[in-house]
Order: C-alpha cells, then sequence, then structure tokens
C-alpha cells in the first residue's frame, strides 16, 4: 500500500505560449509521517525517436509532510530550444510528471504536448525556421496517463515482496516416484495413437484412390467385350441369313416336287397305303 496518494493534478496555464513556464496545482493525501521529502520532477520530450533529447525543466523537493490532504503550486520553465531537433519542435510531444520518495519513484503523469502556430496560415505553409513567438502549446489535460509503482517507504513492512513466499510444507511432501512422468508419458501414448491412426486413414484414401482408378479399365474392357459380342452377333446374324435363303429355295425345290404329283399319290401316300394294307392282314390272321 502506497503511502502518498496521488489526487490530482490541475494545469494552471493551458493552453499557453511555447516559452511560458508550466504551472501545475497538485493534491496528495500523505497516511503516516515521513522521514524524509518528496521530489518532484517535470521533464519535456524532445523527439519521438530518442531519448538523447529528453530534458528536466525543473525538480522541487517538498517536505517534511504532514499527515493528511496537501496541495501545492509547482513551477516549471519551457524547455532549451537548442536541445530539440528543428524538425520536433511543431507537433504533438510528451511531457513527464514524476514523483519520488528516497530517489525511488512512485508516481508517474504523463501529458500529450501539441505545438503549433497561432494562426492557420502558418499550419498550412509553415516557414523553414519555426518562429516560436508564434507557437502555443496545448497540453491535453483530460487524458492523462497515470502509472504507479510499488515501492519501500520508511518501514521494511512496506517493501515490496521482492520474491515469492516460503512455502515449508513443499520440502516436507514425499516425492511420488511412481506419479513422476505420469503424465508426459500419457501425452506420448496419446500422440503415437494420433499418428497411427492418421497413418491408417492415409493408407483407406491410398486404397481407394486404386480403385478408382482400376474402374475406367474394367469398364473399357467391358466395352471391348461388348464389341466383340456385337460383332460375333452379326456375323451369326448374317450366317442365319444365308440358312434362311438356303432354307427358302429348298422349300421352293420341294414345292416344284409337290406341284409335279398333284395328278396322282405322292411317294408318301403310296407308302402309307401299302403299311396299312399289311396291317390289316396281320390283324385277320391274329384272329382266325
Amino acid at each position: 500500500m502506497s503511502v502518498v496518494s496521488l489526487l490530482g493534478v490541475k494545469i494552471l496555464n493551458n493552453p499557453a505560449p511555447f516559452d511560458a513556464k508550466y504551472q501545475f496545482e497538485i493534491t496528495f493525501e500523505c497516511l503516516e509521517p515521513l522521514q524524509k521529502d518528496l521530489e518532484w520532477k517535470l521533464t519535456y520530450v524532445g523527439s519521438a525517436t530518442s531519448s538523447e533529447h529528453d530534458q528536466e525543466l525543473d525538480s522541487l523537493l517538498v517536505g517534511p509532510i504532514p499527515v493528511g490532504v496537501n496541495k501545492f503550486i509547482f513551477e516549471a520553465d519551457s524547455p532549451d530550444l537548442k536541445r530539440i531537433p528543428t524538425s520536433e519542435i511543431l507537433g504533438v510531444t510528451v511531457i513527464l510528471l514524476s514523483c519520488s520518495y528516497d530517489d525511488r519513484e512512485f508516481v508517474r503523469v504523463g501529458y500529450y504536448v501539441n505545438n503549433e502556430y497561432d494562426n492557420e496560415e502558418m499550419n498550412d505553409d509553415p516557414p523553414a525556421k519555426p518562429v516560436i513567438e508564434k507557437v502555443r502549446r496545448n497540453v491535453l489535460a483530460e487524458k492523462p496517463r497515470v502509472t504507479r509503482f510499488a515501492i519501500k517507504w520508511d518501514s521494511e513492512d512496506s517493501a515490496p515482496a521482492e520474491f515469492p513466499p516460503d512455502q515449508p510444507e513443499a520440502d516436507v511432501v514425499e516425492d511420488d516416484g511412481a506419479a513422476y512422468g505420469a503424465e508426459e508419458a500419457e501425452l506420448e501414448a496419446a500422440e503415437v495413437e494420433a499418428e497411427t491412426a492418421e497413418g491408417a486413414k492415409e493408407e483407406d484414401e491410398e486404397m481407394g484412390g486404386a480403385e478408382d482408378t482400376a474402374g475406367p479399365a474394367t469398364a473399357k474392357a467391358v466395352d471391348e467385350e461388348s464389341d466383340a459380342g456385337s460383332e460375333d452377333l452379326e456375323a451369326e446374324s448374317s450366317g442365319s441369313e444365308d440358312e434362311e435363303i438356303e432354307e427358302e429355295e429348298a422349300e421352293g425345290e420341294g414345292d416344284d416336287d409337290m406341284e409335279m404329283d398333284e395328278g396322282g399319290e405322292t411317294a408318301a401316300q403310296a407308302v402309307g397305303k401299302e403299311t396299312s394294307v399289311q396291317a390289316q392282314h396281320q390283324g385277320e390272321v391274329m384272329v382266325h
């Protein structure tokens, strides 16, 4: 817990000319008597690309600090133009208001600052060399960035923990040799099983691809067999046509024979009569 708490900061002259002093009204609360003074500092960030151009505008020691709420005015000079790159004078930069106790910083407040000319014409077409008399600064006091740090104050009890608390019971507990590494072994077994399943899946996909590859060849073979069968059928059909033609010719000759025997009995009829006569004679013999 911090012994000193920052309650508020108010910028008294804002906006203001670039070369005017900074004026802050600072309010803070002290919870217990302090043996040393508080040191307040204001730092101007001269360049966004290098900390070499940062400059401390002013510092102030405040003390002794009574217990309760305290308020004071902190004034700081404007930055030295010689320490700021010419290209970094105009535009947006940052100022840092910090407080330390016994060389240990416990709070820091950052503000954005916009430096620009006081007329639009010069802002639209700025001169090659900045005209400082025409430059005004505007601190964005509504959006401060506050950072707090835990430090040691006067008593050892207020010091922040630098190491984790002791755990004497951890040395008493016996090591479980059987369980040591069991979780790692389970993870390795699960990984092996997953790799095996993935390999089997890849083999199934390869077999499926082989079946798909064989499909078109089989269909082609069936088409060739069907083509060959159609050729045989055509040959058979042509042969059957020839046979039909021969049968028709034979029937034509038979008709001629029939026409020639129309006047008398045919040979088949004569044979049939002789057979029937012989059968009658045999019957008569058997009856007698």
